[in-house]
């Protein structure tokens, strides 16, 4: 069986019922949502290697330019609303 890497791939992480990432941008410190789903990327692409086409909203119009601090946090099930806040951690901040 071939090594799949570090993350899972896109279909991967739809199959199994997560369909957003979980995004902070490193800049403002919000943490946003992607719809799986809606990314134009094969499915076979990793979602790792997805960060790289991450682009914050709130600075980028801020600037004026797209503009990319964003780490990849979390795969999620669901959006981040009031009832299903951000996640409380990311890599590197565990205790």
């Amino acid at each position: 069986m071939p090594y799949r890497g570090p993350s899972p791939t896109l279909g991967d992480a739809l199959n199994a019922g997560y369909g957003y990432l979980e995004v902070r941008c490193l800049s403002c410190d919000t943490n946003q949502t992607v719809a799986l789903d809606i990314v134009r990327r094969p499915k076979a692409t990793p979602i790792h290697e997805l960060e790289r086409y991450m682009r914050c909203n709130d600075c980028s119009q801020v600037r004026g330019y797209p503009y990319k601090r964003s780490h990849l946090v979390a795969l999620r099930a669901t959006k981040i609303t009031a009832n299903n806040p951000a996640s409380a951690w990311w890599p590197g901040e565990r205790d």
